[in-house]
């Protein structure tokens, strides 16, 4: 069972309002030309409201009578299946451009565990437009960025630059000051725990606080494309 997806209720409102149509207006669309026989202007008032959600069909539906797309409609996608939906690709697109069998590939929506080969992976960004930090949680692949960017700050970061920068598919010279900074927040809090005179405060607690948060530091230096 999914959950239901993000929808952004306000700019469904706007955008309906700027085409200069009633609620009937996009039931009619939407039953017309998706075949949604059922839909009527209470589905929309509702939708727009808050009160109910929409079905990934009926967002998709909702997304053509309004002439927009599918992510125009969503908060931001935080699952496989959710940016799938937001690019307003068939999952048997996805499934073809990955290389991965279409019921491989549904159990990998259901379980929300992407398990493909990196050339799998690769293809998966491209067919989804997906920016690194979505690329690396829906690939599993956070607790190995998690593990250089530890060993990053607290040794050389210049040698896991070239390790991060080909996991999350960056130039290297995009990541030079952002580890920089990080190294040195890094080393000053711990220099600033050895320097406490002794029982003052939990030896290492501001230092174990960074590294619990390292993802976060990180991708906050990253500029999203």
């Amino acid at each position: 069972m999914h959950s239901p997806l993000p929808f952004n209720a306000r700019a469904a409102r706007i955008l309906r309002e700027k085409l200069g149509m009633a609620p009937g207006h996009v039931a009619y669309g939407m039953r017309a030309s998706y075949g949604m026989a059922y839909i009527t202007p209470d589905h929309i008032t509702a939708w727009e409201r808050g009160t109910a959600l929409p079905n990934a069909s009926e967002l998709t539906a909702l997304a053509g009578a309004l002439w927009c797309n599918p992510n125009e409609l969503m908060g931001a996608p935080r699952t496989l299946r959710e940016h799938r939906i937001a690019r307003g690709l068939a999952a048997e697109d996805v499934a073809r451009a990955t290389g991965v069998g279409i019921d491989d590939y549904l159990r990998m929506e259901e379980t929300g565990q992407w398990t493909g080969g990196k050339r799998q992976s690769a293809a998966l960004a491209t067919a989804l437009a997906l920016p690194p930090r979505d690329f690396i949680a829906i690939t599993g692949l956070e607790g190995e960025l998690a593990q250089l960017l530890t060993e990053a700050v607290s040794t050389r970061w210049q040698a896991h630059i070239r390790a991060i920068a080909r996991l999350i598919a960056v130039d290297r010279r995009e990541l030079q000051d952002p580890l920089r900074d990080m190294h040195q927040e890094y080393q000053t809090l711990m220099a600033a725990t050895l320097s406490r005179a002794s029982g003052t405060t939990a030896s290492g607690e501001d230092g174990r606080r960074y590294l619990e948060d390292i993802i976060d530091h990180f991708w906050s230096r990253i500029p999203e494309d």
